[in-house]
C-alpha cells in the first residue's frame, strides 16, 4: 500500500474516532445567577441622589468561567440589563469568577460549582467595586 494511501486512511480512522467521540458527548449542562453589585456606602451624585445600577454597570463586570484549578478560561458572560446571565456548559467542575478582581479593584469571592448534563446550577456572584 502507498504511503499516501496509508495516511489517508489513517486520517478517514481519525475523522470517525472524532465525531463518534463527539456523536456520544454527553449534553450539556447549564449554570445560571445573578451579578449583584454592592458597595458598602452608596456613592452620593452632586444633586445628592445615589446612582442606579444600570445595564451599562453590568457590562463593566464580565463574569468568567474558568476550569476548577482556575488555569484555563472557558467561557465569559456579561449579565442582562436585570444582572441575570444563563450559559450552557460540558459536565464538569468549574469557577465562576469577576474580570479585574485585584487588590483594590474589584473585590469578589470565585465560586465553585458543577455542572451535570441536562441540569441547572444556580451561582449569584456578589462584587464590591470598592467605590466609597
Amino acid at each position: 500500500m502507498s504511503s499516501f494511501l496509508k495516511y489517508l486512511t489513517a486520517g478517514c480512522i481519525s475523522w470517525i474516532v472524532a465525531a463518534t467521540a463527539s456523536i456520544n458527548a454527553a449534553p450539556p449542562g447549564f449554570v445560571e445567577g445573578h451579578l449583584k453589585i454592592v458597595s458598602p456606602k452608596e456613592v452620593e451624585l452632586a444633586d445628592g441622589s445615589p446612582p442606579a445600577t444600570s445595564a451599562g454597570n453590568y457590562a463593566e463586570y464580565p463574569l468568567i468561567i474558568r476550569s476548577r484549578d482556575g488555569q484555563k478560561e472557558i467561557a465569559r458572560v456579561t449579565a442582562d440589563g436585570n444582572g441575570n446571565y444563563h450559559v450552557a456548559l460540558p459536565p464538569g467542575d468549574y469557577v465562576l469568577d469577576v474580570q479585574g478582581r485585584a487588590p483594590g479593584h474589584v473585590r469578589a469571592k470565585p465560586q465553585q460549582f458543577t455542572v451535570v448534563s441536562k441540569q441547572t446550577v444556580r451561582v449569584d456572584m456578589d462584587i464590591d467595586t470598592g467605590v466609597r
